[in-house]
């Protein structure tokens, strides 16, 4: 006579989830790469086109994220955005700390309009990653 155990698993375990956190992760990929583009041509001027495309892609990576996240049902909203508090209050200085250097450094114009919304996509997309891994597994 065997004893066979099965795992016991909660409802959010079995429910298949949408890719966010890889669109998130993603964004964040495209813009870092766009960062240290953007920083290795300090303070020369930049390839601004290849440095707005990441932008663009990296926003329309974060954008999907959100747009799947608000349509998600049965989920803990509240775990995710007390998580995001508190992984965006980190990421708001890590990107002022970067924003300051780009500033320091001479950068101007279309290359730091470029920077400063790279870096609205990088402290965007690091919390929703890390919320939306937390709140996935939550049970409220």
């Amino acid at each position: 006579m065997s004893t066979h155990q099965v795992a016991s698993t909660s409802p959010s375990e079995d429910r298949p989830f949408p890719p966010i956190g890889w669109l998130s992760t993603g964004a964040l990929a495209l813009v870092i790469i766009g960062g240290i583009l953007m920083a290795s041509y300090a303070p020369r001027k930049a390839p601004l086109s290849v440095a707005a495309a990441l932008l663009v892609g990296g926003a329309i990576l974060l954008g999907s994220a959100a747009v799947l996240l608000v349509r998600l049902k049965d989920f803990s909203r509240k775990t995710f955005l007390l998580v995001f508090k508190w992984a965006i209050f980190a990421d708001l200085v890590t990107a002022a700390m970067i924003e300051f250097a780009f500033v320091r450094d001479h950068t101007r114009g279309a290359s730091l309009v470029i920077v400063t919304f790279m870096l609205l996509v990088f402290t965007l997309s690091v919390p929703t990653t890390i919320a939306f891994t937390v709140a996935r597994y939550a049970d409220d």
